[in-house]
């Protein structure tokens, strides 16, 4: 069986292409922005507050990591107009992957604060410095370099898994995608394309924050979140 690759039926469709891609892009940055920031509050909760703040904690995170991310998806779009809470297709997939990735970002953020040895916080607290600021530069900041690159392999992973937004119509890469196939029936060629440019984009977002890394933590940390591998996500 013969088959002829004709990619030039896609051509002109690459502005479709770039707007998909776009979308991508901004879910993925303003996601890891706003994943991380609540991973590391969830976190710093769970280790200084009581136990029914460490429960809840827990149990939001459990039940983040142990269902699909499309009905994470689903309830946030179908389920929220229910109670009178209705929002756009892109938001609703903004808030999805946030609250999704917060989840992951807690549990490995918890991991490296767990891994802060006590004597760094009592030669702290010996040197004078207030709660604060042992939390901030003893624990959390050592805490953040520790896991950066599984941070990241997890920032990778949700900006791949952002594909799962097309099923409540977003209009981000894995949707045009979707529609270009419905043009030219060129399936083949259409997910070369697709596979390249999410390939693309996950080598660029791994460089990009392999020098957030360089800038906050040191080339050491820089070297290690280039060469981290995603892990697998449930």
């Amino acid at each position: 069986m013969s088959y002829t690759f004709q990619f030039s039926a896609l051509a002109q469709y690459q502005g479709e292409f770039l707007s998909g891609l776009w979308l991508t892009i901004r879910l993925s940055v303003l996601s890891i922005i706003l994943g991380s920031a609540f991973g590391i509050v969830l976190a710093s909760l769970r280790s200084v507050r009581g136990r029914w703040v460490r429960f809840l904690v827990d149990a939001y995170v459990e039940v983040i990591r142990n269902t699909p991310f499309l009905v994470q998806l689903f309830i946030v779009y179908f389920g929220l107009p229910g109670i009178g809470l209705r929002v756009g297709a892109d938001t609703a997939a903004l808030i999805g992957m946030t609250i999704n990735l917060a989840a992951y970002s807690t549990e490995i953020i918890r991991a490296g604060i767990e891994a802060v040895h006590k004597s760094q916080i009592e030669a702290g607290e010996a040197l004078g410095f207030t709660r604060f600021q042992i939390y901030r530069h003893v624990i959390i900041v050592p805490a953040v370099a520790k896991v950066y690159p599984a941070l990241c392999s997890q920032f990778v992973l949700m900006m791949l898994a952002s594909s799962v937004c097309s099923a409540i119509s977003t209009h981000e890469l894995a949707a045009s995608a979707a529609f270009v196939e419905s043009q030219t029936y060129r399936s083949f060629e259409v997910y070369i394309v697709v596979t390249l440019m999410y390939l693309a984009l996950a080598l660029v977002l791994r460089a990009g924050l392999a020098l957030v890394g360089m800038w906050l933590f040191g080339r050491r940390v820089a070297r290690r979140t280039i060469t981290a591998l995603p892990e697998v996500q449930a």
